[in-house]
């Protein structure tokens, strides 16, 4: 990791699956390390585990659905003195299932984690980022932002928001020295399906095992294509192939197909 070693690096939705992992690759690399997420110990379990690393690391236990929670968290960090110039916008919440059927607290932490917390961190730290001369943006998206998905609406949706809204700060920024990408897995073995799961669902989302990858590879494709200047990453194979197919077919032929789930859904 050339372009990030020696970095100061701010993970939300750390205490557990892709920005965990995420800690632990940068531990070997990095200066230090600002994790954020709201459970404190998963948070300082993870710390002890990475400071025998010699990395020097901070924990903040918060909400990023509590935009107060999001502003206690961005005063504390410049309180220590840390200049933060790699930041990664993990954290993210999911829902599975009918939009008219939803509860609406879900839904709406749901678009303050994902795209309220995401702009304003990025908001707040980006100009200490591009002062630093080589810092870097990593947002976690997903497939799901690529289109329309029924009984997935707007949790799709908040990650097309996502993805494009990395794509215009990496135009904004080009030329500053500033990496910027976005990461977009696909199906990931995390807490992430469990807690999207609405009460008496099998399995949120479900996936053949060949589009399925290990949250360590996820995370290494991740980091290695914002070094590369990927402006996405789409890990393995069969998914990039899948998604880039995808992308060639005309909506209007993909509309049919997109609310066969909903409809069986709605029969049941």
């Amino acid at each position: 990791m050339t372009s990030l070693h020696g970095c100061t690096a701010l993970i939300t939705g750390a205490s557990s699956g892709l920005g965990a992992e995420m800690a632990r690759q940068l531990a070997p690399h990095a200066r230090a390390l600002i994790l954020v997420a709201r459970r404190a110990d998963r948070l300082e379990a993870l710390k002890a585990e990475l400071e025998r690393s010699g990395v020097e690391i901070q924990c903040h236990a918060a909400d990023l659905g509590d935009a107060a929670a999001v502003e206690r968290v961005l005063e504390a960090v410049a309180k220590s003195g840390v200049k933060v110039d790699f930041l990664i916008n993990n954290a993210g919440l999911g829902d599975h299932g009918l939009f008219e059927g939803s509860d609406w607290q879900r839904v709406q932490a749901m678009l303050d984690v994902n795209i309220k917390a995401l702009t304003r961190l990025t908001h707040a730290l980006l100009p200490g980022i591009i002062r630093s001369g080589r810092g870097a943006i990593l947002n976690v998206s997903s497939i799901a932002g690529y289109l329309p998905m029924p009984k997935m609406a707007v949790y799709a949706a908040s990650k097309a928001y996502v993805t494009s809204f990395t794509e215009a700060l990496r135009g904004e920024l080009r030329g500053t020295g500033v990496l910027v990408s976005a990461l977009c897995p696909g199906p990931v073995e995390t807490e992430f399906g469990s807690r999207a799961k609405r009460p008496g669902e099998d399995d949120a989302l479900p996936a053949p095992d060949f589009l399925k990858r290990p949250v360590e590879q996820i995370v290494r494709d991740g980091l290695r294509g914002l070094e590369r200047g990927r402006a996405r990453t789409i890990p393995g194979l069969p998914l990039a192939v899948m998604m880039f197919l995808t992308a060639l077919v005309p909506i209007f032929i993909l509309r049919p197909f997109l609310g066969i789930g909903a409809r069986n859904a709605r029969k049941k």
